[in-house]
């Protein structure tokens, strides 16, 4: 029955893929674009979490504002899923077409240092174009990932992923790989600004609440003295592209206290994470639980 499922569940992603990546460009943002909204119709659970998420964020916002941001965002996770689906059709020679670079000069200044670059990044947008387009102009990085739990379909969209240069390491078993990387001058994408395990975080503020946040990246920061360059992809619709946006890399807090200083600089990679939130904020995955878990003893925040 599972071997049934897996095979049913990839069928369906191949059929899913192929089928975008025949159409024209255009046409495949169009068609994702209307199956996101279809699926997101069909969760309410999802459309739950996005509107408590928003009035979490923006308590001054009413909810005619919110409902037209969660709107926004449906539109740009169908359309990253259109895009996705044309990563055979981009090259060096076309992609700025597609993506226009803002800032890389942050992200050269930080490559030539020689101690590695940690790319501080979040779902935004069309999250999955920005590493593509940035390997496929040259600058390959490896990027942190959880395998998806069917093997074929995990193969299937690491097999595009992976097409510019770019190379994934599981979650699980990151630490080691990312300090070589790091060692022999290599750059990491890292997503950081969804909910994580306690055991794995801290508590830092995103939005004015305390938000379980990963702190592997400040620390790993902190061991190797890697740069750690903010870069965030997100639709300009005056251009009518995608830009991708790399700022000056943060400058890290060394207090001499390794918790505290753990502590200091996750929070100052949120920030940058939720300042970029508010500057587009119908941009960003307001369907995840980003509060989820809570600080011990603390009730928790999302209905059940």
């Amino acid at each position: 029955m599972a071997a049934m499922r897996e095979s049913l569940e990839y069928a369906a992603a191949w059929i899913g893929i192929k089928f975008l990546g025949l159409l024209p460009r255009a046409a495949a943002r169009s068609v994702g674009a209307t199956f996101a909204a279809a699926a997101y119709t069909l969760r309410p659970r999802l459309r739950r979490a996005a509107m408590f998420n928003l009035r979490l964020a923006f308590p001054d916002w009413t909810d005619a504002r919110r409902r037209s941001a969660v709107r926004g965002m449906v539109r740009q996770i169908g359309w990253m899923a259109g895009e996705f689906s044309q990563f055979p059709k981009y090259t060096r020679g076309n992609i700025n077409r597609v993506v226009t670079v803002d800032g890389f000069e942050n992200f050269d200044a930080a490559r030539q240092r020689g101690k590695g670059v940690l790319f501080l990044t979040g779902h935004m947008s069309a999250w999955e174009l920005a590493p593509f387009a940035q390997a496929i102009s040259g600058y390959p990085l490896h990027f942190l990932v959880r395998p998806i739990a069917n093997p074929r379909v995990d193969a299937l969209i690491n097999s595009y992923r992976c097409r510019s240069g770019n190379q994934p390491i599981e979650k699980n078993r990151s630490a080691r790989a990312i300090l070589k990387i790091l060692a022999d001058g290599g750059t990491v994408g890292v997503l950081a600004d969804h909910n994580t395990d306690i055991e794995e975080s801290v508590f830092v503020d995103f939005f004015g609440v305390p938000a379980s946040t990963t702190s592997g990246l400040a620390r790993i920061a902190l061991r190797t003295d890697a740069a750690v360059v903010p870069g965030f992809l997100f639709w300009d619709p005056g251009g009518r592209k995608y830009c991708l946006q790399f700022q000056p890399a943060v400058e890290l807090a060394r207090g001499g206290d390794e918790e505290a200083d753990a502590i200091e600089n996750t929070a100052r990679f949120t920030k940058v994470i939720e300042d970029f939130v508010r500057a587009h904020p119908d941009q960003w995955l307001w369907v995840h639980r980003r509060w989820k878990t809570r600080p011990p003893g603390e009730k928790p925040l999302y209905p059940s």
